[in-house]
């Protein structure tokens, strides 16, 4: 029989913790030297083991993030005050009056039942019915906040949310793909700094852009400094556009876009949106933070206004 003094660390591994919460690897690293939290055991290898109790304060944590939170908020306080704060901001963040609140409770509901097919059947049917723009400004952002505050609650878990991210990216890809120009200005590149994991932010925006007819072209999520850069000049593209998440900690953010903008040619704009930059203009100098989508095609005006005065300036 074995020892009790010998019984191996219950938990879960990293890998299933960062399947489970949706935070990164290099996240709980990093809180766990910056923090001390999480606070794993060992298997008999030497892996992480992170027990039910802290998985389930990771759980709150990521929620508050997703809602805007800074890691240096939230991850020292208690559970029971995490679960406080969660309720207080599912209370703050309740629509009022929203008129498409049938339509946002049935898509909750096929996303909690699972009903895959279903799912991506309605949002494309919505998206058929407003367009583009509108399917992405009146449909998708709201729901956003609607699954979240279904996550806040219980009532969906993190693999639901992640099929309801899978459904609505697959929708915004296709529809992107079917009105996407070949040429024209500006021509915008689209990606995310290294460890930055989420990618809706990416599509949101170049769904609400190509409409327009800007070019966009994304590398996808975590891309290196360096291999942005030359993707850029490369490619002739004038501008630069990076996603942020809440779940992004904004000092990896400002470090991370400065030293893109200072290797970047100054004539490539740099754009950076998402809830990591919001109230940071003034640490981003050369950079310009879109605070929402509507504040994405003002500064799509603005370049475009921009090089028509340049175009029309006379020469000295």
């Amino acid at each position: 029989m074995q020892n009790k003094l010998d019984k191996p660390a219950e938990g879960l591994g990293i890998t299933a913790v960062e399947r489970d919460t949706g935070l990164s690897k290099d996240i709980l690293r990093v809180w766990e030297r910056r923090y001390g939290f999480p606070l794993p055991a060992r298997d008999h290898n030497g892996d992480r083991l992170y027990p039910p109790e802290q998985v389930d304060k990771l759980r709150l944590i990521r929620r508050l993030l997703d809602l805007g939170r800074r890691p240096s908020s939230v991850v020292t306080l208690d559970a029971g005050t995490l679960a406080a704060m969660l309720d207080s901001a599912a209370t703050a963040l309740a629509p009022e009056g929203d008129p498409d609140s049938a339509t946002h409770d049935r898509l909750i509901e096929l996303l909690r039942l699972q009903r895959s097919a279903e799912l991506r059947i309605a949002l494309h049917q919505l998206l058929l019915k407003h367009g583009l723009q509108r399917f992405v400004c009146d449909t998708v952002a709201p729901l956003n906040i609607r699954v979240g505050q279904a996550w806040m609650r219980g009532d969906i878990d993190v693999a639901e949310e992640h099929l309801y991210t899978e459904q609505v990216q697959n929708v915004l890809r296709s529809a992107i793909g079917a009105q996407a120009a070949t040429d024209g200005r500006p021509r915008i590149l689209l990606t995310t700094l290294p460890d930055e994991l989420h990618a809706l932010g990416l599509l949101m925006a170049e769904a609400t852009l190509v409409p327009e007819g800007a070019v966009c072209v994304s590398l996808g999520t975590q891309t290196p400094i360096t291999d942005i850069c030359n993707a850029a000049s490369s490619g002739d593209f004038d501008i630069v556009a990076l996603s942020c998440s809440a779940a992004f900690p904004a000092r990896s953010a400002i470090d991370g876009l400065n030293t893109l903008r200072a290797a970047l040619p100054a004539a490539i704009e740099l754009w950076a949106g998402g809830q990591a930059v919001q109230g940071k203009a003034a640490r981003l100098p050369g950079v310009r933070v879109i605070a929402d989508l509507p504040d994405a095609l003002v500064a799509l005006a603005e370049w475009r206004s921009a090089q028509r005065a340049a175009i029309s300036r006379p020469r000295a």
